[in-house]
């Protein structure tokens, strides 16, 4: 657990004094869901687990690429400052090498994830999603 303790700095923010963010990769309904209600409890997933699976920004493109490539819907990145969501946010080592974040709520209570806790959302571009598909397959951008 001495990485999963690594991951999350004090006070959300890190050792040069920056904000702490942590991602949500939210489908169209979801986000919608979120702004008309002030917050959300997710999908199946997240209410199965009794978390929500966030990712630290590096982890974004594995985590649509793993998770999302098969998904129909409008997709949004939604930035969340991880100091609002207080000690509810937790790393976990997910396998051998990889500490993601996970949001239970106080007491690890599965509490809604609040809307006031995102600081920025973006439509995630069919362009974005193509460029993901090229790396993976390995072919050059279409110019």
């Amino acid at each position: 657990m001495a990485a999963a303790a690594a991951a999350k700095e004090q006070g959300g923010v890190n050792k040069e004094g920056e904000k702490l963010f942590v991602y949500r990769i939210s489908t169209a309904e979801e986000w919608e869901a979120l702004q008309r209600n002030g917050s959300t409890f997710g999908g199946e997933l997240d209410k199965t687990t009794g978390c929500f699976h966030l990712s630290n920004l590096h982890q974004v493109q594995s985590t649509l690429q793993n998770f999302f490539l098969d998904i129909n819907r409008d997709l949004y990145l939604l930035q969340i400052d991880a100091e609002k969501l207080g000690e509810g946010l937790v790393y976990e080592a997910v396998d051998g090498s990889n500490v993601f974040p996970h949001f239970y709520g106080p007491s690890r209570s599965f509490s809604p994830l609040p809307f006031d806790a995102v600081t920025k959302a973006e439509k995630l571009a069919l362009s974005a999603l193509f460029q993901l598909l090229c790396i993976m397959f390995g072919m050059n951008e279409i110019q």
